[in-house]
């Protein structure tokens, strides 16, 4: 190539890449806001204390189970005996959830949430259309977001 095309070549191809549109995640940058962590403390009806702190159950006595009676992922934080089940799984995409929450042999409670995964404005988010949780008193700390279920 001889020098004297070169900076029109330059000229070309500056002018090509200022003509293009910019790309959406330049514009937009990094807005993604994953799903709520749903989190359940249980306590005894009678006592009010959590069941797992006082001993009546374990960890190991925890299954959550979906429609299809598979078993879902969770987690239990257990550190300085706050002993709270952490479902992380709803909300990553649109769905319906029905999950039965059992200790030992029993159902405690069943959780169905409608979640509509979104993106509005570049940002990604989940919007919660119903949350219901049955067959079990509960309370919602909105500070926390942490619900109390009481078992029996």
């Amino acid at each position: 190539m001889k020098l004297y095309r070169l900076p029109k070549l330059l000229f070309v191809i500056s002018l090509v890449i200022s003509i293009l549109p910019a790309c959406d995640d330049e514009k937009c940058g990094e807005c993604f806001t994953p799903p709520n962590i749903f989190i359940f403390d249980l306590v005894d009806q009678t006592t009010n204390e959590n069941v797992f702190t006082s001993g009546r159950f374990t960890s190991g006595d925890i299954e959550i189970l979906d429609a299809s009676d598979k078993q879902v992922e969770f987690s239990f934080i257990e550190e300085n005996d706050v002993n709270l089940i952490q479902i992380h799984t709803v909300g990553w995409k649109t769905e319906i959830v029905n999950y039965r929450i059992n200790i030992g042999t029993k159902n405690v409670f069943d959780l169905y949430v409608d979640a509509e995964r979104l993106s509005e404005d570049c940002c990604s988010f989940t919007k919660y259309k119903e949350i219901e949780i049955s067959n079990t008193d509960y309370t919602l700390d909105t500070k926390s977001d942490i619900y109390t279920i009481v078992v029996e």
